[in-house]
C-alpha cells in the first residue's frame, strides 16, 4: 500500500457525503434484510434469470438511477453519474452481482428465518442474494449522500456466473455490449464475507463426452458396443492423466447420464468434465491429453472392426472461464489496501472463478469482494446466510468504489 493511497483514502472517509452514505447503510439494514428475502423467492435457475432481472429494474427505477434498461443478454443495467458525465462516451467503472442460482427451475426458493438468531436459510441466499442486496445498498446510500461520481458507476445485475452460464452475462458487457470500450475498472459482489477479495482468476475448461452406439436388447444384441462400457474404459484412463501440481491443474468428472433401462444396451452415455487451472497452458495441455484418450477409444483390432464401426465418440467444449491475474501493483488492490487500513481489516488475497475472469482476462483491473456477514451451505439447499457485520463490508466497496471512480476520472481528463 502507497502513502498516496493511504491519504486518499482518509481524506476521501472525511467528506460529509461519504459519511452521509455511511449513516445511510448504518439505518437501513432491516431495508437490506427485505430486500434480500424478497428476492431470493424470486427463482433465478440457469438460463431463467428474467423475472429476477425484472425486479431489479423496477429497484434501480425506485432508487432514481439512470438509463435503467436490460440488454441483449438479460443484464438489468443502470448508471450513476453526474448529468455531465451520463452524456458523455466516458469512461465508467462497473459494479456487478451475479443474478443466478446454480438451483434448477421447480426449486423451492422461499426464504425461511431461524427460530433464534439472524439466519436467514434459501437456496442462493448467501450466494448471490448477499452480493445483489449489497449492489442495492450502495446505490442507495450513494443516492442518499447526493454524491454524483465524476464519471458515471455502471450498475449491472448480471446473468449467467454460474455453472454453464459460463459467464455469458459479463462476456456480452466486455464484447459485445455498449460499455464495452468504457469500463475502465470492474468491481464483482460475491457472497458474504468482509476480509476477501478475489485478484487471480481461476481458469476453467469444461467438455461433454458422448460415446454412442446402436443400442439393443441386452441378450438379442449381445455384443453390439455398449456406451457406457465404452466411456467407463475411457474415464478410468482419463482419471489416470498426471495434471501439474504446480501450478495446481484439477480434473472432475461431474456429471454422467445414459441408458433406459437394466436390460437395455444404451444408445449414449455422457459425461461432463470440469477442468481448472491458473495457468491457462497447463488447461491446454490437459485437454489435449482428454482429446487423446477420446480419439483411441474406439477398439481398432481386425476382429472388432465392424463394431467400432457402429460407435461414435464425440467431445465438445461447453463452457471457457479464462485464467487471469491482477498484478500485485495495481492501482486498484493499492486502493483496497488502504480502504482496509482505514478500516483496520486484513486483506485476504484469494484465488476464485468469478465474474472477474473476464476483464482479469482482458487486461481491465478487476476484483471480486465478499460483501459482508458469512454464509454456509453454499450449493446447497441448506444454504443460510448471517447479516451481522454486513455494513463494514459495504464501507469497504464503498471506499474503494469512489477511490477507483475518481483516479478514472483523472486518467481520462
Amino acid at each position: 500500500m502507497s502513502a498516496a493511497a493511504h491519504q486518499r483514502i482518509t481524506r476521501l472517509a472525511e467528506l460529509t457525503a461519504v459519511h452521509r452514505a455511511f449513516h445511510w447503510l448504518h439505518l437501513h439494514q432491516p431495508q437490506l434484510r427485505q430486500w434480500q428475502m424478497e428476492m431470493v423467492g424470486i427463482p433465478a435457475p440457469p438460463f431463467g434469470e428474467a423475472a429476477r432481472a425484472d425486479w431489479f429494474l423496477d429497484r434501480f427505477v425506485e432508487l432514481g438511477l439512470g438509463n435503467v434498461h436490460l440488454d441483449e443478454e438479460g443484464n438489468a443495467l443502470a448508471e450513476l453519474g453526474s448529468a455531465e458525465a451520463l452524456r458523455a462516451d466516458s469512461p465508467c467503472i462497473l459494479l456487478s452481482a451475479h443474478l443466478d442460482t446454480v438451483f434448477p427451475e421447480g426449486t423451492n426458493c422461499e426464504p425461511r428465518l431461524a427460530k433464534d438468531g439472524p439466519r436467514i436459510y434459501a437456496p442462493g441466499i448467501c450466494d448471490n442474494a448477499a452480493g445483489l442486496t449489497a449492489l442495492l445498498a450502495l446505490a442507495a446510500a450513494l443516492r442518499y449522500a447526493r454524491i454524483a461520481p465524476p464519471i458515471p458507476i455502471l450498475f449491472a445485475a448480471n446473468v449467467g456466473e454460474e455453472g454453464q452460464g459460463d459467464l455469458r452475462g459479463m462476456r456480452h458487457l466486455f464484447e459485445q455490449g455498449r460499455y464495452r470500450d468504457r469500463i475502465a475498472a470492474a468491481i464483482a459482489l460475491e457472497g458474504g464475507g468482509t476480509n476477501t477479495v478475489v485478484t487471480r482468476a481461476l481458469g476453467s475448461t469444461r467438455l461433454r463426452i458422448e460415446v454412442s452406439g446402436p443400442g439393443g436388447h441386452s441378450w438379442i444384441d449381445a455384443g453390439t458396443p455398449n456406451p457406457i462400457f465404452l466411456l467407463g474404459r475411457a474415464l478410468v484412463a482419463i482419471a489416470d492423466i498426471e495434471l501439474s501440481r504446480d501450478p495446481l491443474t484439477t480434473l472432475n468428472a461431474g456429471h454422467i447420464a445414459g441408458g433406459t433401462s437394466i436390460n437395455s444396451i444404451p444408445e449414449t452415455a455422457t459425461v461432463l468434465l470440469d477442468l481448472r487451472s491458473t495457468d491457462p497452458a497447463q488447461l491446454i495441455a490437459a485437454e489435449a491429453a482428454v482429446r487423446r484418450i477420446c480419439d483411441g477409444l474406439l477398439p481398432a483390432s481386425p476382429a472388432k472392426k465392424s463394431a467400432a464401426r457402429a460407435a461414435r465418440i464425440t467431445m465438445e467444449n461447453i463452457g471457457n472461464r479464462p485464467a487471469a491475474v491482477l498484478p500485485d501493483d495495481s492501482p486498484l488492490l493499492d486502493t483496497l489496501r488502504a480502504v482496509d487500513r482505514h478500516l483496520t481489516l486484513r486483506t485476504e488475497i484469494r484465488l476464485g472463478s468469478t465474474d472477474a475472469n473476464i476483464p482479469l482476462s482482458k487486461g481491465i483491473p478487476a476484483i471480486a469482494m465478499g460483501t459482508g456477514g458469512s454464509g454456509g451451505g453454499i450449493h446447497t439447499l441448506q444454504e443460510w446466510y448471517d447479516p451481522t457485520g454486513r455494513e463494514t463490508a459495504l464501507r469497504r466497496v464503498l471506499l474503494t468504489l469512489l477511490d477507483v471512480t475518481r483516479s478514472a476520472a483523472k486518467d481520462f481528463g
